[in-house]
């Protein structure tokens, strides 16, 4: 009985496979990167071009993203948060380098080509997703390795929670602009993505981070 109330949650039979809210104890057989695979499965199914390789890495940076959430999510030492943030801020910037190089091929070929920017729904929720990266990116760097810009460390971490809420909008706004993509002649006429598939995929992701997260970070409830 005692080895069992020291126990981990979510290491029991008879725990959810998630854990409850905040617990962070995913013990899944596959990870979360097995719902992208539907994208890579109709890239790969076609012809390969240079425009290919807008949908592959910014695929890619998605589950970057995703996985610098969940690697940082069961952290609450002081030592496990220090780990937890610099494999955080890694993940972020090659997620980032991967969704840039995705837009320069995307705007190259727009240009190339002489299309239209920024009129079709991914492409609006591309360009606001990457705006919104962006500043995620400036002011989780700095308000962790530069608190000074913002008066001291402690109001620095005061804004934390910002950063956090920020990232699961984004991530949400991220996964939105992944199902669009599905509308796009290229994704629909090409490589004859199914709506319904990314946004079941697109749910499944979100299944797996919500359940994860712990709210007493935000500063809403007490707790580690």
């Amino acid at each position: 009985m005692a080895d069992e109330e020291r126990r981990p949650p979510g290491t029991s039979e008879e725990d959810p496979l998630l854990g409850s809210a905040g617990d962070a104890s995913q013990q899944e057989g596959k990870p979360l990167y097995y719902n992208l695979i539907i994208v890579w499965g109709s890239v790969f199914s076609h012809d390969l071009m240079l425009f290919s390789a807008h949908p592959l890495l910014n695929s890619a940076a998605v589950l970057f993203f995703i996985q610098g959430i969940l690697i940082l999510q069961p952290t609450h030492t002081a030592k496990q948060k220090k780990h937890g943030t610099l494999t955080h801020a890694a993940l972020n910037d090659i997620a980032l380098l991967a969704a840039i190089a995705g837009l320069v091929i995307i705007e190259y070929n727009k240009i190339k080509d002489g299309n239209p920017h920024f009129e079709s729904p991914h492409a609006i929720l591309g360009i606001l997703t990457y705006i919104m990266v962006l500043l995620q990116a400036i002011v989780g760097v700095t308000q962790y390795f530069t608190p000074g810009l913002y008066g001291g460390e402690e109001k620095a971490k005061a804004l934390y929670k910002y950063h956090r809420v920020w990232g699961y909008v984004t991530l949400v706004v991220m996964l939105a602009t992944l199902c669009a993509a599905t509308q796009t002649t290229f994704g629909e006429k090409y490589l004859e993505m199914q709506l319904w598939a990314v946004v079941t995929a697109s749910v499944i992701v979100l299944v797996g981070v919500v359940p994860r997260v712990r709210l007493s970070k935000f500063g809403w409830i007490a707790g580690k």
